[in-house]
């Protein structure tokens, strides 16, 4: 069943409006017709069955049928990471992260960052469409752009993955899958040294993500997988 998302959605019965944007996709692209259901959700955990009832060319209508709360995971995972210099690859980590399951993500300007803007709107669009193609019920809070510094005066008791060497456990053997956790990924420079102390004077702790050397996206798909793994 085809799942819209309805930020605003907090009946569980009655009748709903679905915006102009959302009524042009039910008609143009997907060319429901009268009587036929689908479902929605408000990112919160409210999922929906609605029996469509009026279907004009900007406005359609439809009856709540089904209401369902859906439980959250176990976990609560907030990934802080550096956005790469090629746009592409973080939005493709969004899309990915979004479909495995995560809380927050934040990106981070650190001081080997090599993009230094986002656009958060294009990006939110990203984890929408993420959102209703996995079905999913929860979805993901994308914060502004911040400063390394700003986050760790912010933020304690989390994990550090970086590529220095030294005696690190693994993400598996380390991470808690009960409450928050906080990842810190760098840019494709790596944390700086200064970085990875603040980190370490905030009880973060250092992790690493196995015997390769990762792209920036790929640790951030690879920690948000072991988490879910670990979960299951």
């Amino acid at each position: 069943m085809d799942l819209f998302y309805l930020p605003e959605l907090e009946q569980t019965t009655g009748d709903l409006l679905f915006s102009k944007e959302e009524s042009k996709h039910i008609n143009k692209v997907l060319r429901k017709k009268q009587g036929e259901k689908v479902s929605a959700t408000n990112g919160k955990g409210l999922e929906v069955v609605i029996q469509l009832t009026v279907l004009g060319t900007n406005q359609v209508h439809g009856i709540i049928i089904e209401a369902k709360e859906h439980p959250p995971l176990p976990y609560q995972l907030h990934i802080a990471i550096s956005p790469t210099k090629n746009m592409s690859r973080f939005e493709w980590f969004l899309e990915k992260a979004t479909e495995i399951g995560i809380h927050q993500i934040t990106p981070l300007l650190c001081s080997h960052s090599e993009r230094k803007t986002i656009k958060p709107e294009r990006l939110e669009k990203i984890i929408t469409a993420a959102l209703k193609q996995s079905q999913q019920f929860y979805r993901p809070q994308l914060n502004p752009l911040t400063s390394y510094k700003t986050f760790i005066d912010k933020n304690a008791n989390g994990l550090i993955a970086h590529c220095r060497e030294g005696d690190k456990p693994s993400l598996f053997s380390e991470a808690s899958v009960a409450g928050q956790l906080t990842i810190l990924i760098g840019p494709e420079g790596d944390f700086s040294e200064e970085e990875i102390k603040q980190a370490l004077n905030k009880n973060f702790k250092a992790i690493n993500l196995g015997k390769q050397r990762l792209r920036t996206e790929t640790a951030a798909i690879v920690a948000c997988h072991t988490i879910a793994l670990k979960a299951q």
